[in-house]
């Protein structure tokens, strides 16, 4: 279980590592476009309160940590998957996809 770390201001987010993975070319490539975005994590059985939406922006501080030093195998289709729902609503809703 990886986390990100989003502007120092609060605890980091536990991801796991593949979808860590996953978001990480996803943010990247927005944020090289220098595109910024809303994401939002919705609640788990670990942390049941409300979502959390985030403005992502390429002056914020973001870090991926993840928890096994061996990189995830990347699926095309599953950044291709998270960059259309992200492009068609403005907005990246993670899932844990």
């Amino acid at each position: 279980m990886g986390t990100l770390e989003y502007n120092s201001s609060r605890p980091a987010i536990d991801i796991d590592d593949t979808t860590l993975a996953h978001l990480k070319i996803v943010i990247g490539t927005k944020l090289r476009r220098n595109e910024s975005f809303m994401m939002t994590w919705l609640p788990t059985s670990e942390t049941p309160s409300g979502r959390l939406t985030i403005w992502v922006h390429p002056s914020i501080p973001l870090v991926f940590e993840f928890d096994q030093a061996k990189m995830a195998k990347i699926e095309a289709n599953r950044v291709t998957h998270m960059m259309e729902q992200l492009n068609s609503r403005g907005e990246l809703v993670l899932d844990q996809l």
